[in-house]
């Protein structure tokens, strides 16, 4: 028997009318269960409706550029499934409400698949609506999704690493109000997507791992979810195209324009030839080993830096004798310092007289932004990689605090509980290798900072005072900076100040 379904706008969020921008399917067209139908825009967002039922399209009610509203018609479908289950509002008939709800990944834009990097719950967890239960990593950004639905988590189907897509599910919860969902009826296994939220209330959160995911905003890539896809496929960062239509969007013209003015220009031949691919195994016996998220976040940011930024290193060599006695008097009397938090002191009481060092570039690259805060990023070595972690207000700090603070942060760092923000902020980043070893090394500047200070492992030179050679404790120093920022005349300045604080040990 065929039955003729309406399909109606669900609800969608605080929004009282939305704009059809773009109808993706035709009478005639069969259609799928989750195949998206229309898609509509909301303030500067855009989100696809997807179709709760499997049929043919008999009629479509709209048209572009029409405003909706929750219940309105979007379209009809004849189906010979009366088993098919419906998700709108709109039904009038009552159905027996669950008490096990199944939570799954709601339209979160022109995603096929999406990394799941934290679970936020655990089972037996009460949760309420909106708490967040997992998030989600895209190519550039992360995204917290909320429970629709309040109540405890019977099960958890994601694990860490996996790749999800819209209506995978993600867990049951045990209603704890029912009544906040209506007209739901399982009559298959197969879990049901329930109406997508409002994408507006996913949480983006910054996924700043070591300040290194963050790029500059460059404008509104205001565009439908079938341009952002052609643009991936293309490799087009849609941030440098300006749209031509209504309210700025970004056509299929203007991505296409754009495409076609890169291709003609004198850059598109002179771009960094990539290295040859070679099959290793006929050389002899290999082992593929996948490179971890921090890895390949980190290698993408520092190819940019070294790429975008031209680097000058300055080296030199500190007498540190004073500052070992110091330190050896102070182990004594039962307090332990690392050479480290001496040279965080002296690096910052030498920040406070070259601020120029303690800065970044705005986005256009024409001003230079000077802060007055003194923050450090400490590089830290962990088993899934390299991370920077930022220690605040150092000049605040006695040696002592910044010795308990970094072994907290060095065990945090370790175990993997370090937050986003907990690596945001710094002014001027500190790459030691003084615990593994070396004589010197090239760190690169950590972008959007202008300078970076590498620290290598100190050793005992002869030093001629004109009479005899003495024994000497010498520290290594490296100072990378951006020579845009900073000139040698002030790079020389810079590590002449830090080296006679950190001799003289006048840093406390």
């Amino acid at each position: 028997m065929m039955n003729i379904k309406n399909i109606v706008l669900p609800d969608i969020g605080d929004f009282y009318e939305v704009e059809v921008i773009e109808i993706l399917v035709n009478v005639g067209d069969k259609i799928n269960t989750n195949d998206s139908i229309v898609t509509l825009e909301k303030d500067k967002s855009s989100m696809e409706i997807p179709s709760p039922f499997t049929g043919i399209i008999t009629k479509i009610e709209v048209n572009i550029g029409d405003r909706i509203k929750e219940n309105d018609i979007i379209l009809s479908i004849s189906s010979e499934n009366s088993k098919i289950q419906n998700i709108n509002k709109n039904i009038k008939k009552e159905y027996p409400k669950p008490k096990i709800i199944p939570v799954v990944v709601p339209n979160i834009g022109d995603f096929d698949e999406i990394e799941v990097i934290e679970i936020l719950v655990n089972v037996g967890d009460e949760l309420s609506v909106e708490d967040s239960i997992i998030t989600l990593e895209s190519d550039k950004a992360s995204m917290e999704i909320p429970t629709p639905v309040a109540g405890k988590v019977i099960n958890i189907n994601v694990a860490l690493g996996d790749k999800i897509s819209l209506g995978t599910l993600i867990l049951n919860i045990r209603s704890i109000a029912e009544e906040t969902l209506t007209e739901i009826k399982t009559q298959s296994s197969t879990p049901i997507p329930l109406i997508p939220p409002n994408p507006s209330t996913l949480t983006p959160i910054t996924t700043n791992i070591n300040q290194i995911i963050s790029e500059p905003i460059r404008g509104n890539s205001h565009a439908s979810p079938s341009i952002r896809k052609l643009a991936r496929e293309l490799g087009v960062d849609l941030s440098y195209i300006t749209g031509t239509g209504r309210k700025g969007r970004i056509l299929d013209t203007d991505l296409k324009s754009h495409v076609k003015q890169i291709m003609t220009s004198d850059n598109f031949n002179s771009v960094i030839p990539k290295p040859p691919i070679i099959d290793f195994s006929k050389f002899g016996d290999i082992e593929t080993i996948k490179l971890s998220r921090i890895n390949k976040l980190s290698g993408k940011h520092l190819t940019t830096c070294w790429l975008n930024i031209p680097h000058v290193t300055q080296f030199d060599e500190v007498n540190i004798n004073q500052m070992e006695a110091y330190r050896q008097e102070q182990k004594s009397n039962g307090i332990k310092l690392t050479p480290l938090v001496f040279i965080m002191k002296a690096l910052v009481q030498t920040l406070k007289n070259h601020l120029r060092f303690n800065a970044s570039l705005d986005e256009s690259g024409e001003n230079l932004i000077i802060k007055k805060y003194f923050n450090l990023g400490i590089a830290m070595d962990t088993p899934k990689g390299l991370i920077v972690p930022v220690i605040r207000n150092v000049e605040k700090k006695s040696l002592t605090d910044l010795a308990k603070e970094l072994f907290e942060t060095s065990k945090n760092a370790r175990e993997n509980k370090l937050k986003p923000v907990d690596m945001q902020g710094s002014g001027l980043t500190i790459s030691s290798l003084g615990g593994i070893g070396g004589t010197q090394f090239t760190p690169i500047v950590n972008a959007p900072e202008v300078a970076i200070l590498g620290i290598s492992r100190s050793y005992f030179k002869p030093i001629w005072n004109g009479k005899n050679f003495i024994p000497t404790l010498t520290l290594p120093l490296a100072l990378s900076y951006d020579h845009r920022v900073i000139d040698g005349a002030q790079g020389g300045r810079f590590m002449a100040e830090l080296n006679a604080t950190l001799r003289e040990a006048s840093y406390d």
